[in-house]
């Protein structure tokens, strides 16, 4: 299939479009400054969002699906900037919805929101039909795009496919709490791995690859409609667990220091209800250590 990707520089843009070029697929990425492609395969166009070149670019290159990897990916900005954070998470998401409506062709779209949209769940694993109650100004610009997404699906018979991700890590991203922490681990001179909570916090992780093998599988499933779902293991993990196996397989010999801070727009549990996600695709996650042992190696090849 022919797959377009806008914010195919970003973490998830780009590993999508490498594992889709590995499984077959055509990929066109869209980025706003000019770039080199990093896969002889990949073929990246310069394109604003926010004009008509990106009607006459899906006009020409007709799609069968549209990925939207633009926009931010920061809790931290959002309070720093709520501002830009909409501008760049709302409006881009509005253009290329615009977009599509302008242009002679309805694509499959599928949007990468978050497990940030449930903010603190009242009941646990939540479900796609649970409250939605962010914490942060980036959660509640998810929603209000998912709003959106609700907008053209009941108003111009769009099919868009929300994927709620949960705790997402790679081998090419370069922050959150793995990252963060491996960076801890073999960089730092102290003897102590630091964690800002408590510790106890958990999270439901899935790795880039499991993201990009259930995108695949639900572009080709093509559901109808506007359909939010979790993608996640399903797996719940405290951030001790992860502190614990980067220093297992990183070797080191610090011990975990927990400094008990309430952080911004953190939420204190996540699991996720992958029954949905089970419905519609076939999906069996790799145990997350070994997945965390993969991502890890690579790290430390590339350190």
């Amino acid at each position: 299939m022919k797959i377009l990707i806008t914010g195919s520089q970003g973490f998830i843009g780009k590993s999508l479009a490498l594992f889709a070029i590995q499984n077959g697929h055509e990929v066109l990425g869209i980025t706003r400054k000019k770039t080199e492609c990093f896969h002889p395969k990949f073929n990246i166009q310069q394109c604003s969002l926010d004009n008509d070149d990106l009607v006459i670019l899906i006009n020409n290159y007709k799609p069968d699906m549209i990925y939207h990897g633009a926009g931010t990916a920061s809790v931290g900005y959002s309070f720093q900037q709520p501002r830009e954070d909409f501008k760049n998470a709302v409006n881009t998401w509005s253009a290329v919805l615009e977009a599509v409506r302008k242009s002679d062709l309805t694509p499959l779209i599928m949007f990468p929101s978050s497990a940030s949209v449930y903010g603190n769940p009242n009941k646990l694993p939540v479900q796609e039909n649970s409250l939605l109650n962010p914490i942060s100004p980036y959660g509640f610009h998810k929603v209000i795009s998912e709003q959106l997404a609700q907008e053209y699906c009941e108003c111009f018979d769009f099919n868009i496919v929300i994927t709620r991700l949960f705790s997402t890590f790679g081998p090419i991203q370069q922050r959150l709490l793995i990252w963060e922490l491996f960076q801890q681990t073999i960089k730092s001179k102290k003897n102590e791995l630091i964690i800002q909570g408590t510790g106890d916090e958990t999270r439901d992780f899935i790795y880039i690859d499991d993201i990009s093998h259930l995108t695949l599988k639900l572009m080709e499933a093509r559901p109808k409609g506007f359909l939010p779902i979790n993608v996640a293991s399903g797996q719940s993990t405290s951030v001790r667990e992860i502190a614990e196996i980067i220093i297992e397989l990183t070797g080191s010999k610090k011990s975990i220091q927990t400094l008990n801070r309430n952080l911004l727009g953190d939420p204190k549990k996540w699991q996720a209800d992958i029954n949905l996600l089970n419905k519609l695709v076939s999906y069996q996650p790799i145990p997350l250590r070994q997945r965390m042992e993969t991502c890890i190696q690579k790290w430390m090849r590339h350190n």
